[in-house]
């Protein structure tokens, strides 16, 4: 008498017959459900949780590897969106840019600042509790009928954030470079804050130089031939001289020390579990520290209080 043989199916079909198991979990398999492993097949589930088993390769700062510079392309997009608005609207200057102290008059006009202030006057800026004016300033440009440059400021900031941002946002990761840009266009603009309040100050600039910052700090830190990033570098702190005729040198100087300083940070915290501690707790006494500055200026500026 025949036996009967046992008819094997595939655990994840189980209408189509079949004689392969995954040399993991030993499931039988179908063709459709076989992944190619070193040895044999696999299943679809045995595969995913080898991948979450490997070990992800890390930059070292301890960031996400990145081949794209995702985040270099998105601010350029944003930059260029918000020199559009500008464009359309020509008050997203005015209302958006970094002042740190200034009047609004009943003519809808700008004046300078005064404490006390005469009636009909509103305070404009910092002092008015208009501090996302720290950060939103760097995110726009001249007009192209004002200033030295006109629309060659966005141009020129755009191309050295591109140059710049495709070197060093892979060196460090997408989120540890978005951190890096803000804080150093928040650094950019507390400077101003503290040396000239008066001034009105638009531009990436600040945070690109802390961009430039960090691309000297990393090129040390990974080892790199010196002599090309030295050049960068001297012709960096010459613009910064020579910028100081026609731009806002206060902003340029303050990103670029904030700059330095996070990746400073990111890039010499110790490599083991307390990396990210280190990391996030030297951002945050960053932040802190500005924030500080800025509140006591604003203070002094409104003769002793702060503006609601």
């Amino acid at each position: 008498m025949d036996s009967e043989s046992t008819v094997t199916t595939c655990y994840r079909h189980p209408k189509v017959e079949c004689h392969v198991r995954c040399t993991r979990c030993e499931r039988y398999i179908c063709p459709d459900c076989m992944r190619e492993a070193a040895v044999g097949h696999q299943c679809p589930e045995c595969v995913r949780e080898g991948a979450r088993s490997v070990r992800q390769a890390r930059t070292v700062v301890g960031g996400r590897v990145s081949a794209v510079p995702v985040v270099t392309y998105v601010l350029i997009v944003v930059n260029v969106l918000v020199y559009v608005a500008e464009l359309v609207r020509p008050e997203i200057v005015d209302r958006f840019a970094m002042v740190g102290a200034g009047l609004t008059g009943p003519d809808g006009g700008h004046y300078l600042w005064a404490d006390p202030y005469p009636a009909g006057y509103t305070p404009e800026g910092l002092v008015g509790g208009e501090w996302y004016r720290l950060l939103t300033g760097a995110f726009l440009h001249l007009p192209p009928t004002e200033g030295t440059f006109g629309v060659f400021h966005v141009v020129m900031n755009m191309v050295a954030l591109w140059n710049l941002g495709r070197l060093v946002e892979p060196m460090l990761g997408r989120v540890h470079f978005l951190v890096l840009y803000l804080l150093s266009a928040l650094g950019g603009s507390v400077l101003v804050l503290l040396i000239a309040p008066q001034d009105a100050v638009v531009g990436a600039s600040g945070a690109i130089f802390g961009v430039g910052a960090a691309y000297y700090v990393l090129a040390r830190r990974v080892g790199l031939h010196m002599g090309q990033v030295n050049r960068f570098m001297t012709g960096l702190l010459l613009w910064l001289v020579l910028s100081a005729l026609v731009t806002s040198w206060e902003g340029h100087l303050g990103g670029l020390l904030a700059g330095g300083a996070v990746s400073l940070a990111f890039a010499y915290a110790p490599r083991d579990g307390r990396r990210t501690v280190v990391q996030v707790g030297a951002c945050l006494l960053l932040v802190a520290v500005l924030t500080a500055a800025a509140v006591v200026k604003v203070s002094g500026l409104t003769g002793g209080g702060l503006p609601q």
